[in-house]
C-alpha cells in the first residue's frame, strides 16, 4: 500500500524508479528499469552495462541490527518476494555522489609537535567489479564510521573519482581478475601526485587451512599498503577502516603538515643548517646558501668536518660547543665560519639538539645570523647581501628553490668594493678589471639605477635591504617585460600562440629554403580607379559615408571594391587628415601610390591582404579622432601614422616570422632572424614609393621632414612585431597610464586632462609609446570589433595559420603551432587563448588612455561567445544551429 513511485529517465535512457512512499522498512532498494528489464540493487549487471553510471554514491541507509542475515534472506527470497515488499525510497544519480552516514561525522584534531592540526571526516573510495557482501560490508562500515564513501567499478570511474574526491582509504578487490586488474588500478592510482598520502588495502580471497599463505610482497611492489583477508562480517571491516584511521592515515596526515614546516623554512630569511647525530648534512635552506655561497647539492650527505673552517675561531672553540650539544643542551654564540669563496663571515649561532626514536638525539637544528656589532661586520653583512648578485654559478644551479631563476654568468660591479679584509688576495685581483669599469663615467641608465639602489641598501634596515635584493634580482633579467607562461597548467592553445607569435623560431634545416614572389606589378580588376575622392562610385561612396564610425564593415567594402578597399578608403581618410596638404603632394600621386602600395598585397591571402590593411588603417584613424589622442600627437605624428597603417603588412607572404626563419628564406637570412617580416614591410615600402615620382609621396618634403617621417613610421610597423608586445604594453602602463590616473586622484586635477596631454606633448618619448601601442591596437582589434566581423577575422587568420601548418608538414619544417591543424583545432579555444593573453590587458590599457567604451563592450561580448562555444565544446565559429539559419 504505498503511493505510486515516481520515474526518472537519464540521459542514456535508464529509468530509475522511486517509490515516493517513506517506508519503516529497515531495507532500502533501488530499482533500475531499461526496456522491459527490471533490475534491483546497487550494482547492475546486464547488457546496458554502459547505461549505468560507473561512479555511485549510496545514499544514506539504515541497516538493520541484523543486516547481514536479513540481507541475505532479502536475496534468497528471491526477486518476486523482494519486489513485493514496499521499497524505501532511494534514488541513484548518475553522477558523483557524497554519501550521507548515521554515524556523524566529526573533525578531529591532531597535535604534531607544538602545531595543532584539524582532521576532517575520512573519505573511502571502494573499488568492486560488482556489489557482493563484501562490499556491502565496507559500505555499512564506513556508514559506521562516519566516514564519507564513493564506489566506482571501472578503472577510469576510480581515478576520476580519486582525483575529485582524493580520499585518504581506497579499497580495491582482488579476489578475481576475471573483471579487472586490481594491481593495475593500484598502478595507476599511484602513479598521479595526489596518491603520495593515501593508503590502499587489497581485499584478497580467504585461503583454506590446507593453503599456504601467499607473499605480500607483489601486493607491495604494485603500491598497496595493506591487505585485508576476505570478511564480509561489517564489524571487521569497521576494525579493519579504523586501525587504519589511527595509523597510517593519522601519520600520513601528520606528514603532510610537514609541507608547512618547510615552506617556512624554505621562505626564513635566517640561515637553518639540519645535521644527523654524526653530524652528516641532512638539510639547508635558501639563506644558507645565499650567507655560504654553496648550493644543496654541495651540502647535503657531507660531514661538517669536510668543510673549510675559518682560523679565526678560538682552538677550543668546536670542543666547547660539542661538549654542550651532546649532552642535550644548546648553545649559542658567535661563530666565525667560511664561505666558498673563502672569506670569513661573523655568525651568531644557536644550535639545538633533537631528541628521536629511542629517546637519543637524532638531530642537530642550527640557526645562524650574520653578527652586526661593529663597523667591519656590517661590512661583512652588505657583502653577503651582495653575493647573491655576483657570479657563483653554483648557487643559480642549486634546485632548492626552484620557483626562482637565480641570475648566472654575471657579476655585481658594486660588490667589489664589499668584499671582507680577509679575503684573499687573488681574488681582489680577480675583480680589478670589474672595479675599474665601475669607476668609468660612461654608464648605462640601468647601471646608474642599480648603483643607487645599492646606495640606499647601506643605510637601510634589514628588510628594506631584502626589498631591494630582490628588485635588483628583477632588474638583472634578460627579460623585463615578458611574462613567464606556467608549465604546469599550460594551455598548449597559449604556449602555440606565444610560441608562434613571440618567438623567431630559429631551427635553421639545411636544404629548406622558403621564397616567396612579389608582387610588384600586380592589378586586382579593371575597376576604374578614381582620379579624385569625389569621382568614387556612388555604391561605393555610400559606404564610405559610414568610415568615422567603428562599426564601419570592412568586408562590403572589400566585395564592392573586388578586394581592393585600401585605395578607396585610403583617399578617405587622408583627405580627411590633410595628408596630401601635410606632404605637399598632389591627390593624383597619392592616389597612384596607393595603388602601388595595394598591389604588393597578397590577394592569395587569406587574412594578410590589402583588405586587413584597410581594417588597421580604418582603427588607427578612429583612434586619431579621440580628443585625448588628437590632443596629444602633432600633424606629422598623425600622417607618420596612416602611412605606416597602410604599409605596415605589405608583401606579407601569409607565413608567420618563424616559418620563414625555420625554412632558411632570403628575407631571414637578409634580416639576421630578427623581425624579418616587419623589416621587410618598411623597407620595400620605402623602395616602392621612392622607385618612381609619379607616386612618391615624399618628394617635396624637406629632409629634416622626410627624416622624422620616416623614423616614426618606421618604428611604428617595428612596434607590431610581437616579440617586444609586452615590453610595448608594460611601458605605456608605466610611462602614460600611472602618470595620468596619479594626476587625476591628485587634489589639484581640475582641468588635468588638457594638462596631461600637454605635458606628453613635451616629452616625445611618450609620444612614441602612444604611437607604438595605437598601431598595435589597431593591428589585432579584431577581437574588438562587431560579433559578425570578428567571427570573419577569426576564420581568416585561422585558415592562414592552418595552411601554414600544413606546408611546414609537407616541407618536413618544425610545426610552430601544432594546435592550428585544420582536422584538430579549436577556433574558440584560439581565440580565448589569444584574446587573454595579448588583447584585455593590452586594451584596457589603451581604453583608459583613449576612452574606448564601445570597443570593449565589443570585446566583453565576443569573449562571451567563444566562451560560450568552448564551453559546448564547439570547435567552430558558430554553433551548428546557427550555421544552419
Amino acid at each position: 500500500m504505498g503511493c505510486a513511485p515516481s520515474i526518472h529517465v537519464s540521459h542514456s535512457g535508464v529509468i530509475y524508479c522511486r517509490d515516493s512512499e517513506e517506508s519503516n522498512s529497515p531495507h532500502q532498494t533501488t530499482t533500475i528499469s531499461q526496456g522491459t528489464t527490471t533490475l534491483h540493487g546497487l550494482f547492475v549487471k546486464t547488457d546496458a552495462a554502459d547505461s549505468i553510471p560507473s561512479v555511485l554514491a549510496y545514499q544514506s541507509r539504515q541497516p538493520p541490527p541484523s543486516a547481514g542475515p536479513r540481507r541475505k534472506e532479502r536475496r534468497e527470497s528471491g526477486g518476486a518476494s523482494a519486489r513485493s515488499r514496499t521499497p524505501h525510497c532511494c534514488s541513484v544519480e548518475a553522477e558523483t555522489q557524497t554519501s550521507s552516514s548515521s554515524a556523524k561525522a566529526s573533525t578531529a584534531e591532531v597535535q604534531v609537535g607544538p602545531m595543532r592540526l584539524t582532521q576532517y571526516p575520512i573519505q573511502v573510495l571502494l573499488i568492486f567489479a560488482k556489489e557482493d557482501n563484501q562490499s556491502n560490508g565496507f559500505w555499512w562500515a564506513c556508514d559506521r564510521a562516519g566516514y564519507r564513501c564513493n564506489v566506482a567499478w571501472t578503472l577510469e570511474s576510480a581515478l576520476e573519482c580519486f582525483l575529485d574526491k582524493h580520499q585518504e582509504i581506497i579499497v580495491i578487490d582482488h579476489r578475481n581478475s576475471k573483471y579487472f586488474d586490481a594491481e593495475d588500478i593500484c598502478r595507476s592510482i599511484r602513479a598521479t601526485e595526489l596518491s603520495e598520502h593515501t593508503v590502499i588495502l587489497a581485499v584478497v580471497p580467504r585461503t583454506s587451512a590446507d593453503q599456504e599463505e601467499t607473499s605480500v610482497l607483489p601486493l607491495l611492489d604494485a603500491g598497496f599498503d595493506r591487505q585485508f583477508m576476505e570478511n564480509s562480517s561489517v564489524t571487521a571491516c569497521y576494525n579493519e577502516l579504523v586501525q587504519i584511521e589511527h595509523g597510517e592515515v593519522r601519520s600520513q596526515f601528520k606528514l603532510r603538515a610537514c609541507n608547512a614546516v618547510f615552506t617556512a623554512l624554505e621562505h626564513c630569511q635566517e640561515a637553518v643548517e639540519i645535521t644527523s647525530e654524526d653530524h652528516v648534512i641532512q638539510y639547508v635552506n635558501p639563506a644558507f646558501e645565499r650567507m655560504m655561497g654553496y648550493c644543496k647539492g654541495e651540502l647535503i650527505g657531507k660531514e661538517l668536518t669536510e668543510l673549510p673552517k675559518s682560523d679565526k675561531n678560538s682552538a677550543d672553540l668546536l670542543d666547547n660547543i660539542n661538549t654542550f650539544i651532546k649532552k642535550g643542551k644548546e648553545w649559542q654564540g658567535v661563530y666565525y665560519a667560511r664561505r666558498k669563496s673563502g672569506d670569513s663571515i661573523q655568525q651568531h649561532v644557536k644550535i639545538t639538539p633533537v631528541v628521536g626514536q629511542g629517546g637519543k638525539i637524532r638531530h642537530f637544528v642550527s640557526l645562524k645570523r650574520l653578527h652586526c656589532t661593529n663597523e667591519n661586520n656590517k661590512q661583512l653583512y652588505k657583502s653577503h647581501r651582495e653575493d647573491k648578485y655576483t657570479g657563483d654559478n653554483s648557487l643559480s644551479e642549486s634546485g632548492s628553490y626552484k620557483c626562482k631563476n637565480r641570475r648566472k654568468d654575471s657579476v655585481d660591479v658594486k660588490s667589489i668594493t664589499s668584499q671582507s679584509s680577509d679575503a684573499p688576495s687573488l681574488q681582489t685581483r680577480r675583480y680589478s678589471s670589474m672595479a675599474r669599469i665601475h669607476s668609468m663615467t660612461i654608464e648605462a641608465p640601468i647601471t646608474k639605477v642599480i648603483n643607487i639602489i645599492n646606495a640606499a641598501q647601506e643605510n637601510s634596515p634589514i628588510t628594506v635591504a631584502e626589498a631591494l635584493d630582490r628588485v635588483l634580482e628583477i632588474l638583472r633579467t634578460t627579460e623585463l617585460y615578458s611574462p613567464q607562461l606556467g608549465t604546469k597548467d599550460e594551455d598548449p592553445h597559449t604556449s602555440d600562440l606565444v610560441g608562434g607569435l613571440m618567438n623567431d623560431g630559429l631551427r635553421r634545416l639545411s636544404g629548406n629554403e622558403y621564397v616567396f614572389s612579389k608582387n610588384m606589378n600586380l592589378s586586382h580588376t579593371h575597376l576604374p580607379v578614381p582620379n579624385t575622392i569625389n569621382d568614387v562610385p556612388p555604391c561605393i561612396a555610400q559606404l564610405l559615408d559610414n568610415e568615422e564610425s567603428w562599426d564601419f564593415n570592412i568586408f562590403e567594402l572589400e566585395a564592392v571594391t573586388n578586394k581592393r578597399p585600401l585605395v578607396y578608403l585610403g583617399l578617405k581618410v587622408f583627405a580627411r587628415f590633410g595628408v596630401s596638404e601635410f606632404l605637399n603632394c598632389s591627390e593624383a600621386t597619392l592616389r597612384a601610390w596607393l595603388q602601388v602600395i595595394e598591389a604588393n598585397y597578397h590577394s592569395s591571402n587569406s587574412y594578410h591582404n590589402s583588405t586587413h590593411a584597410a581594417d588597421v588603417l580604418h582603427a588607427t584613424a578612429f583612434f586619431l579622432g579621440k580628443e585625448r589622442v588628437k590632443g596629444s600627437l602633432d600633424h606629422l605624428d598623425e600622417v607618420a601614422a596612416l602611412i605606416a597603417a597602410t604599409i605596415h603588412d605589405v608583401d606579407h607572404p601569409g607565413r608567420t616570422n618563424s616559418f620563414l626563419c625555420n625554412a632558411g628564406s632570403e628575407l631571414a637570412v637578409l634580416y639576421n632572424d630578427t623581425a624579418v617580416l616587419e623589416s621587410h614591410h618598411t623597407a620595400l615600402a620605402f623602395q616602392l614609393t621612392t622607385k618612381d615620382n609619379k607616386y612618391n609621396i615624399f618628394k617635396n618634403i624637406d629632409r629634416n621632414c622626410y627624416r622624422s617621417l620616416r623614423q616614426a613610421i618606421i618604428d611604428m610597423v617595428l612596434a607590431t612585431e610581437m616579440t617586444k608586445h609586452f615590453e610595448h604594453v608594460n611601458k605605456f602602463v608605466n610611462s602614460i597610464n600611472k602618470p595620468m590616473a596619479s594626476e587625476e586622484t591628485s587634489p589639484h586635477s581640475e582641468g588635468s586632462n588638457t594638462e596631461c596631454t600637454a605635458n606628453i606633448k613635451n616629452f616625445p618619448d611618450n609620444q612614441t609609446l602612444i604611437k607604438r601601442m595605437m598601431i598595435k591596437c589597431a593591428d589585432v582589434a579584431n577581437p574588438c570589433r562587431p560579433l559578425e566581423l570578428c567571427i570573419e577575422w577569426a576564420g581568416r587568420i585561422s585558415e592562414e595559420y592552418f595552411a601554414q601548418t600544413d606546408e611546414e608538414k609537407r616541407q618536413g619544417l618544425p610545426v610552430v603551432m601544432p594546435v592550428f591543424d585544420r582536422n584538430t583545432c579549436s577556433i574558440p579555444k584560439s581565440q580565448i587563448s589569444f584574446i587573454d593573453y595579448f588583447i584585455t590587458d593590452m586594451f584596457d590599457a589603451w581604453d583608459a588612455f583613449a576612452h574606448l567604451p564601445v570597443l570593449m563592450q565589443h570585446l566583453a561580448n565576443n569573449y562571451k561567445h567563444w566562451k560560450t562555444l568552448d564551453d559546448l565544446k564547439c570547435k567552430s565559429l558558430r554553433l551548428p544551429s546557427e550555421n544552419n539559419n
